[in-house]
């Protein structure tokens, strides 16, 4: 019989809110963060291949095609564990920015394992894929379940989460790539305005999207936003455009608005069009 492609949808997460804690002895940072996925996302499609291979190609520029790709380790990690003798082709049809603080890579990592879980019939749970996805990267268990989900540790434990009230989203990324590495390393942990995690785990579960604008946090911004001023440019006039609550996600450089009103979401874009070529315009998933 032959087997068939799998395709698979790798949606974008943002950060409610980011909290740093202290720094551990493996050289990771002890994270709380408050995730959802929005409604941007990737493709990933799964082809089986005859040759004992793993092949990658992508839509968009930038996406590394070799062992740096974290789709590629997905699928590595797999043969290797489950002695898979057959290939497999993944094409990343690519809608997430790169390196913007949305996880594509994660994402794509993600859909990788659950659609080649598939493929294979290795017959994993969700929470034995995300255990394996916390071995490619720190988001990557997050995008296993999707959904909203407190992460804590290096990221790798999920409380999943009722989804935060309905909303539109507006992600505005500069032509900029940030490092993750970079931002961790300024960052200053005896100095930092922590987030209100549980106050904004309260507002999502009440509902109340006013709340939930009200507790957005992020201890990285302070870093991001002296080290690229593109960013602190973006996320001033998204709030003097009137977004009803503004913040960068992970560690930048793309900063996003919560928005309850659809006329004031396209009143932002355009102001925003002005001076950003990267905008999007998408509605909170969250589930």
């Amino acid at each position: 019989m032959e087997k068939r492609k799998v395709s698979v949808k790798a949606p974008a997460k943002i950060n409610l809110s980011l909290d740093v804690l202290s720094k551990r002895a493996d050289g990771y940072h002890e994270v709380e963060m408050v995730m959802t996925t929005v409604d941007l996302a990737d493709r990933i499609e799964l082809t089986p291949l005859d040759e004992d291979k793993i092949t990658i190609e992508s839509s968009g520029g930038f996406v590394p095609l070799d062992g740096r790709n974290l789709a590629y380790q997905a699928a590595l990690l797999l043969k290797e564990e489950f002695h898979i003798t057959e290939g497999v082709h993944i094409h990343i049809s690519k809608h997430i920015p790169v390196a913007a603080g949305l996880a594509g890579g994660s994402s794509d990592a993600a859909a990788a394992l659950k659609g080649l879980n598939e493929m294979w019939e290795l017959h994993l749970s969700l929470d034995e894929l995300a255990e394996r996805g916390a071995k490619i990267g720190s988001d990557v268990s997050f995008c296993v379940y999707g959904g909203t989900a407190l992460a804590t540790g290096r990221g790798e434990h999920i409380r999943l989460l009722n989804p935060p009230p309905p909303c539109w989203v507006l992600l505005a990324k500069p032509p900029i790539g940030v490092s993750t590495a970079e931002v961790y390393r300024n960052l200053k942990l005896d100095n930092l305005q922590h987030p209100d995690t549980s106050g904004m785990m309260e507002a999502i579960q009440e509902k109340d999207f006013s709340k939930v604008c009200a507790r957005l946090g992020n201890v990285l911004e302070s870093v991001t936003l002296d080290l690229y001023p593109e960013v602190r440019q973006i996320k001033e006039q998204m709030v003097r455009l009137g977004a009803d609550g503004v913040l960068m996600s992970g560690s930048g450089p793309t900063v996003f608005g919560l928005f309850q009103h659809e006329s004031r979401l396209h009143r932002v874009y355009n102001g925003l069009r002005g001076f950003c070529n990267e905008v999007y315009a998408v509605r909170i998933l969250g589930e």
